[in-house]
Order: C-alpha cells, then sequence, then structure tokens
C-alpha cells in the first residue's frame, strides 16, 4: 500500500472544510498564570467552570508512553463509538459508499453505517470464526472504504489469524479498522507495532476493558498523522469533559493493569477449564478476550435459568454462527465459581 493516499479517500466536503476552533484551540500556552477572559466561562472557581483541553494533550501524553506512539497519531473519542462513527462522517458518502463487516461481530459497525446512509457489506467470518480474505476481496469495489477487523473478536473472542490481517492490509484499498477493546487480554501482539508500515491502518482501543473504566466513555483511535488530522477537523471541540479526563489520567498513573489483566486471564483458563466438564455444553470457544463464548443444548432456557439464578449473561443466539451461544463475562474468581456451582447444578437437575 506504498501509493495509498488518504485524500481520494476522505469526502470532499470535508477536505474543504475548516475546523471549528474553539477558545482553546487559539490559546494553548498554559504554562503562565493568565486571566482568561476568552471562553465566555463563569469566572468562579469550583474545579469544572473551565473548558477541557479539547486535544487532551496530558491523556495523550500518558497513552502515547504507554503504547509507544507519538501523541500526532492519537484520536481520543467520548467512548470507542464515537471515533468510529467518526471514521464514517470524513471517509464515506452517505448514499454512495460501502463498508465491510464480519459477522458476528460488534454490532454498532453496522448501526453506524446505517446511521451515516453507507452500505454495509456482511461477509461471514468461516467456521473457525477467521476473515475469509478472498471472499473480502471479492465484496469490495471502487466506493468501498472501510473494512472493520474486530480482533480478538466480539462475540466470539478468538483473534484473527496474522497472515489472513497481512494479506488484507496488502491487497485492501480502503481503511483496515482493527477493533482492539481486547487486546491487552491477549498473547498476541497489538497491531501498533506495524501502524508506521501500513498508511491505510487504523486501530482502536478502549479504556473501558482491561483498564476497567467503561464509566469514563473513552475510545482511542491511532492512525496515521494525516488521518488524524483529518479526523480532528470534523470532532467536536470538546467532546472529553474534564472528569473523564482526570480521572482517566489518575487511573492509568495508578497502572493496576497489568495485576488486574493477569487476574482476569487466568479466571478465565479456569472458567474455561470447568465449562467443558459441563454436560450441556456443547463447545467452548478458545478466547482471547475477558469473556468466554459457549454452545449449549439450548440457550433460552440456560439463560432463563442463570438470570433466576441472579447472574446475567449474554444471549448471542441472534448472531451467525452463533446458534444457542451465550456469553460470559469472566468476573471476581467469587463470581466464577457462582457461575460454575450453578452450571454443575442445573445438568443434574
Amino acid at each position: 500500500m506504498n501509493n495509498f493516499d488518504i485524500n481520494k479517500l476522505t469526502r470532499t466536503n470535508v477536505l474543504k472544510m475548516k475546523p471549528y476552533a474553539s477558545a482553546r484551540d487559539e490559546f494553548k500556552d498554559f504554562k503562565h498564570e493568565m486571566i482568561y477572559l476568552d471562553a465566555n466561562e463563569n469566572p468562579f472557581d469550583n474545579g469544572l467552570n473551565r473548558y477541557p483541553d479539547p486535544q487532551q494533550l496530558e491523556l495523550k501524553e500518558l497513552i502515547a508512553e504507554k503504547r509507544n506512539v507519538k501523541v500526532e497519531n492519537i484520536l481520543i473519542g467520548n467512548g470507542s463509538d464515537e471515533v468510529l462513527d467518526l471514521l464514517f462522517r470524513a471517509f464515506c458518502e452517505p448514499n454512495k459508499d460501502n463498508v465491510i463487516t464480519l459477522p458476528p461481530t460488534y454490532g454498532m459497525y453496522e448501526v453506524l453505517a446505517n446511521l451515516n446512509a453507507v452500505e454495509n457489506r456482511a461477509v461471514l467470518l468461516n467456521d473457525d470464526f477467521q476473515p475469509d480474505a478472498e471472499a473480502i476481496l471479492n465484496k469490495t469495489d471502487k466506493n468501498t472504504k472501510i473494512l472493520f477487523l474486530c480482533s480478538p473478536n466480539n462475540p466470539t473472542g478468538n483473534s484473527f489469524s496474522d497472515k489472513i490481517v497481512f494479506d488484507l492490509l496488502s491487497n485492501f484499498n480502503g481503511l483496515i479498522l482493527i477493533d482492539e477493546a481486547y487486546i491487552d487480554f491477549s498473547e498476541k501482539d497489538s497491531w501498533l507495532l506495524l501502524l508506521k508500515d501500513y498508511p491505510n491502518l487504523v486501530i482502536c482501543q478502549t479504556l473501558s476493558k482491561a483498564y476497567a473504566m467503561a464509566g469514563v466513555r473513552i475510545g482511542l483511535l491511532y492512525a496515521s498523522a494525516k488521518i488524524i488530522s483529518i479526523l480532528n477537523k470534523i470532532k467536536p471541540p470538546y467532546n472529553i469533559n474534564v472528569l473523564s479526563q482526570e480521572k482517566a489520567i489518575k487511573k492509568i498513573q495508578q497502572s493496576t493493569l497489568e495485576f488486574q489483566v493477569k487476574k482476569i486471564i487466568t479466571e478465565r483458563e479456569r472458567l474455561a477449564k470447568e465449562l467443558k466438564k459441563i454436560t450441556f455444553i456443547e463447545k467452548v470457544i478458545p478466547s482471547d478476550a475477558n469473556f468466554i463464548l459457549i454452545q449449549v443444548d439450548n440457550a433460552n432456557l440456560r439463560y432463563e435459568q442463570f438470570i433466576k439464578n441472579g447472574i446475567v449473561v449474554r444471549s448471542r443466539s441472534n448472531q451467525p454462527l452463533c446458534d444457542n451461544c451465550l456469553r460470559i463475562t469472566v468476573g471476581t474468581k467469587q463470581e466464577n465459581e457462582k457461575v460454575i456451582q450453578l452450571l454443575k447444578t442445573v445438568q443434574y437437575a
């Protein structure tokens, strides 16, 4: 993809537009004590009376250090859904362009395609829950702008083959978005290591899973500086509030990720081992995420048994290739033990 030109992929109106410049975009020198009378803020200090940094620089610097990337390669959104939506709005012409998704996968890709009047071309994963590169490439045309790869995949939990992903990166003419929401639970390396090598590569991560901050709603997108620059043109000026920025910085600095992830992986392996012993569980899908997908004899029955015993799992039976499947998030050791004991009890009921 050495001849990849992001400008040819970008919507014409986005290329031509000038981004909104907020007061905090125009004045950025916060090293000196100043009287701020530029943004029509309430002057009485309560910790929240000032607008947040529109570029979240302190948080980006922290993330850049953790992920070994440059600040210019990071975009922060109000949850991953916002950065995904920005991709559609920047690169997909409504009622003309199309994207490719690989069901079963994260449902918001299709929702955002519909929201932005962009055709979603679904190419099912194969029986091993791996992408079919040939089928994907055959589904593309000159108006195919984005391919969504969720790896580790939701709801299956497996990671995609490196060989298949490399094949797609080399031959797909649009953007390839690799959604790595669950990458910290996998032994595989992040595709961030190859961000410089593939100008069409875009990577999405989150603070919701391994970093245990689902409540602050912070999604991360990594791409070339050119792509980030285009997305910054259409990003809302103050999309990450002060409280979310401050909380995220504090939690990342506490460095609980490694300890918690290790605990979750240990529990995931223990839970998977025990699930395989349950007679009505027909299949336990190997997982690189913080959840396990299981195929049971009767998903509706088993789901109701969980609910009646105070445990909420997710039925994924409405997804392609997931007939009679339940998705179980890995909980604490005590929570997982309750799941195991419940399953042992009901299998002999």
